[in-house]
């Protein structure tokens, strides 16, 4: 140990002769605990619900979506698919016609966003993981089916219940409009609701599913999609799926979009990343006006020091190994805050995660606050606290300089 390094660990630890500067010592590690604690806890919550949605928005977006660069349709024909299903990474592949429609339900009318699918996403959907009434099935024989969001299905009283159809109209792109008797330019198909499931507000309060035969039939195709989707099996890394893309995109060409989850809700990832990036830079913001008690502290222990600072310039001690020692001293007081602060929220974090003892309130997807501790928030809370517990440590110094 240095000698700057020894003098102030005996200077913190040693009974002071005003007892208010042990006070404060006390209550600004305290305060730089609490704050290190609050980070790594908040973090983590956040990271919990970060990932939950991410999940649930799983079972809505696949893991890669091609789409055509120009227009709302295309047909899949060609090499390429056929490698995609050779992949061993892939575990499906779905086609599907999305579209914003016009629906009437026992009166009710609105708008939906209806998907049609093909006979292997109603095999294979992570949907029937999310049901609330119902069985998440498109077909009973030959009669359609749809499954609707818990949202839409609530504003047009829609249950499977009812024996009523759910009528949807969209545009005739084959005839013209007929303002005499604008029906006649609509295309029209009922289907009978199966399953209201639940994703998240937004999915449950606009999207409906029904088979891809009768979306066919409203838009008047006849082998086009709107987009393919692939789901890739469990286990795959971000760095095969990104290596799939890529190849998937340079066999397409560039009249095709490939896009993997991020990508297929860009705005939203990003505002989850802009979110937590605020949350840190607030508590980060109330740790630096905890540190300042820091500075309090440092002040009056160099003021009281003043003998002592004499004393060692008389044994030979130069400036800058006396700037040193209360540097060292005020930064020991701000990482005694964080170690113990990390013990804390690691601890806390650790035990939500593994046994959710704090509830959520109501009714919610998960019945524990969601929590998942992440090294890189322990890396990013170790480097911010210790880094403003050195630079408020720094400050005080100037008043031994005016001695």
């Amino acid at each position: 140990m240095s000698t700057a390094g020894f003098i102030a660990r005996r200077y913190l630890f040693a009974k002071k002769s005003h007892n208010v500067i042990n006070i404060i010592s006390a209550i600004s590690a305290i305060g730089m605990a609490v704050g290190t604690a609050a980070l790594i806890i908040i973090l983590s919550i956040y990271n919990g619900f970060d990932s939950l949605i991410k999940s649930m928005m799983g079972n809505i977006e696949p893991d890669l979506l091609i789409t055509p660069a120009e227009g709302k349709s295309f047909i899949p024909e060609g090499e390429t698919y056929d490698w995609i299903y050779d992949q061993s990474s892939v575990l499906n592949m779905c086609s599907v016609i999305e579209e914003q429609v016009f629906i009437s339900y026992d009166g009710q009318q609105g708008l939906a966003y209806v998907k049609g699918v093909d006979w292997i996403y109603e095999g294979e959907s992570p949907i029937r993981e999310h049901l609330i009434e119902g069985d998440f099935t498109l077909h009973r024989g030959d009669v359609p089916l749809a499954a609707v969001g818990a949202g839409l299905a609530y504003q047009m009283g829609i249950s499977p219940r009812f024996v009523s159809p759910i009528h949807i109209y969209f545009p005739s792109r084959t005839r013209r409009i007929s303002l005499a008797n604008p029906a006649s330019s609509l295309e029209s198909i009922k289907v009978w609701p199966s399953c209201t499931f639940s994703i998240n507000s937004d999915v449950d309060s606009r999207t409906m599913i029904i088979p891809i035969e009768k979306m066919r039939e409203l838009m008047e195709y006849t082998d086009e999609v709107s987009a393919i989707e692939i789901r890739v099996t469990e286990g795959t890394t971000a760095k095969e799926i990104a290596s799939l893309q890529k190849e998937i995109s340079e066999r397409l060409g560039p009249g095709y979009k490939v896009k993997d989850r991020f990508q297929q809700n860009e705005s939203l990832y990003k505002m989850m990343k802009y979110e937590k990036a605020a949350i840190y830079m607030i508590l980060i913001f109330i740790i630096i006006i905890i540190a300042f008690n820091i500075f309090g502290c440092l002040s009056m222990l160099i003021i009281e020091k003043k003998d002592d600072i004499r004393t060692l310039q008389s044994l030979g001690a130069t400036d800058r190994l006396i700037r040193n020692i209360f540097v060292l001293e005020g930064w020991l007081i701000s990482l005694t805050g964080l170690a113990a602060g990390l013990v804390v929220g690691i601890g806390f974090s650790l035990l939500q995660q593994h046994f959710g003892f704090i509830k959520m309130p109501g009714s919610f997807v998960v019945q524990a606050y969601p929590v998942i501790l992440s090294g890189w928030d322990i890396l990013l809370t170790v480097s911010g606290v210790a880094l403003i517990g050195y630079i408020i440590a720094l400050l005080p110094v100037h008043i031994y300089r005016k001695d």
